[in-house]
C-alpha cells in the first residue's frame, strides 16, 4: 500500500514555520523562526585597529526586538540595519542566539532571512529582556 508520492518524484511538501516566542530563546540554539517588533536601533560605531587598513563599511546595530513575552537584544549586520529600524515589524527566520559576554544575542546569518511584514498588534514586553540575563558556561564531566 503506497501512495504515488512514496515513489519519489514529488518534492514533499513545505514545511509550515514553527514560531517561536521570545521567552522560549535558549542559549545555544538555531533555526527559530520569530515575529518580532523593533523597539530601538542602536549603531555599532565600527572600531579600526592602529596600523590596519581601514574597514570596509561592515555595518552593525543592536537592536532591541521582541514581543508579548519578552525582548532580546539582536545584532543586525549591514543591509538588515535598514530593515530593523524602531517600531518596524519583521520576522526572522532560520534565527540563531549567540552568546555575547554571557548574555544572549539574537543573530540572522546568511542562512536565514528578514522579511518586513504588517505592523503588529503586540506590545513588547520590554520588562523581560532576555539580553540582561547572564550565563556562565559551565562544563559538565560525562
Amino acid at each position: 500500500m503506497s501512495t504515488p508520492a512514496a515513489q519519489g518524484g514529488d518534492k514533499p511538501p513545505l514545511r509550515k514555520p514553527v514560531f517561536t516566542k521570545v521567552d522560549q530563546l535558549r542559549p545555544g540554539t538555531n533555526g527559530h523562526t520569530l515575529t518580532v517588533k523593533v523597539v530601538s536601533a542602536t549603531p555599532v560605531p565600527g572600531r579600526a585597529r592602529p596600523g590596519a587598513p581601514a574597514p570596509a563599511s561592515a555595518r552593525i546595530a543592536e537592536c532591541l526586538v521582541g514581543d508579548e513575552t519578552g525582548a532580546i537584544v539582536f545584532t543586525a549586520r549591514n543591509d538588515q540595519v535598514d530593515l530593523l529600524k524602531p517600531d518596524a515589524t519583521v520576522i526572522l527566520r532560520n534565527a540563531k542566539i549567540d552568546m555575547f559576554k554571557g548574555s544572549m544575542r539574537l543573530a540572522v546569518d546568511k542562512w536565514g532571512r528578514i522579511e518586513a511584514t504588517e505592523p503588529a498588534s503586540f506590545t513588547v514586553k520590554e520588562d523581560n529582556n532576555l539580553s540582561l540575563v547572564e550565563y556562565e558556561l559551565v562544563n559538565v564531566a560525562e
